[in-house]
């Protein structure tokens, strides 16, 4: 039976699924979930993420995290996280830009947060043995002062949507038409939210707010930051961003459940709320004007002079990750850290 079977009959027998319900069973379910079985990443697959875009950007983070680690007094032991690895290749150029300075890599307790089988077998392929392995945050050890970054996690995270309609507010959800197929429809929205014009789309990720909180919680405790860069909005407001992704075109998200990649845009400002209450400070950036105060410049001139044969190359890199109309305005970078210092980069210019 197909994933699509599966949701049609789990519909008919106890109804509706919300968005954030249908997100969940298209990317994890362990037979047909995407994550579980075909994630496809790089431009022979699905969708591309800045860490394959260029070495530039995983280099640039290890400079970030050193500097993280410095700035928190060298700390003999810290747990280095990465949320979401992909294939390793982010976690695989942090290391190798750490190596200038061996006593980071000493003092480094590495964990990388992983749910896909397929995905871990790439990182392991990718960094070999010295890495440890979680399903969840809470699996990784505590106590110690916590460096993590996660790259694209926040918009896999699922999302219930609310429509503002005459009547007020409902909930979209997913359901089965007159022939059996799957469709969106509105229900009565179960909680009370704010006014808006008609047509308004809020989204509202209890997922990304959780992980803000977990974040938040585990930094005031033990010191220590967080990177999360993603796409999506640095101010609250209202949009319908539930996409699909097959090679790197937008498809149906109804069309072939498991077969698509599914995401959001991240809501940095409940994340940064989230973490705030949880007792952690919070800062947020594009993407752009991040890696530019890490020296991204300077890193590619630098590459240049190495390469000059792969000047073109290297400049187009650069311009994906930082240009206006590519990834530099519309990717942010957030930094949740424990109160009472700055992390690097994110201190007024």
């Amino acid at each position: 039976m197909s994933l699509r079977d599966k949701l049609a009959a789990q519909i008919a027998q106890t109804g509706p699924l919300t968005i954030a319900q249908y997100m969940t069973a298209c990317l994890h379910d362990p037979q047909d979930g995407y994550y579980a079985t075909r994630p496809a990443l790089g431009e022979a697959g699905d969708f591309i993420t800045a860490p394959l875009v260029s070495q530039m950007f995983g280099e640039l983070i290890g400079v970030w995290a050193v500097s993280c680690w410095q700035a928190l007094g060298a700390p003999a032991r810290f747990t280095l996280v990465e949320m979401g690895p992909g294939d390793g290749t982010l976690m695989s150029d942090l290391l190798r830009a750490a190596r200038v300075v061996p006593a980071f890599l000493d003092a480094a307790d590495i964990w990388l947060v992983e749910t896909s089988e397929p995905l871990a077998a790439l990182q392991a392929r990718a960094l070999g043995e010295r890495v440890r392995w979680a399903r969840s945050l809470d699996e990784v050890p505590v106590g110690d002062p916590m460096i993590l970054v996660a790259n694209e996690l926040l918009d896999c995270l699922p999302v219930r949507q609310f429509v503002r309609t005459v009547t007020g507010w409902a909930e979209q959800v997913v359901g089965l038409d007159s022939h059996g197929a799957l469709a969106f429809g509105l229900v009565p929205a179960p909680v009370a939210l704010p006014d808006a014009r008609d047509g308004a789309v809020l989204e509202i990720s209890a997922a990304q707010e959780a992980l803000g909180a977990a974040l938040g919680a585990r930094l005031a405790a033990d010191g220590g930051a967080a990177l999360l860069i993603d796409y999506g909005r640095d101010k609250s407001g209202f949009g319908d961003t539930l996409q699909a992704l097959v090679r790197h075109e937008k498809v149906d998200p109804l069309a072939g459940p498991g077969e698509a990649d599914l995401t959001v845009h991240a809501d940095f400002p409940a994340v940064m709320a989230a973490a705030r209450k949880a007792g952690a400070a919070a800062a947020i950036l594009t993407q752009a004007a991040f890696l530019a105060r890490l020296g991204i410049g300077e890193r590619a001139e630098a590459l240049v002079r190495a390469r000059p044969d792969k000047a073109p190359v290297i400049g187009r890199q650069l311009g994906r990750l930082v240009g206006g109309d590519e990834m530099g305005e519309l990717f942010k970078a957030c930094c949740l850290h424990s109160p009472g210092w700055v992390p690097p980069a994110f201190q007024d210019p």
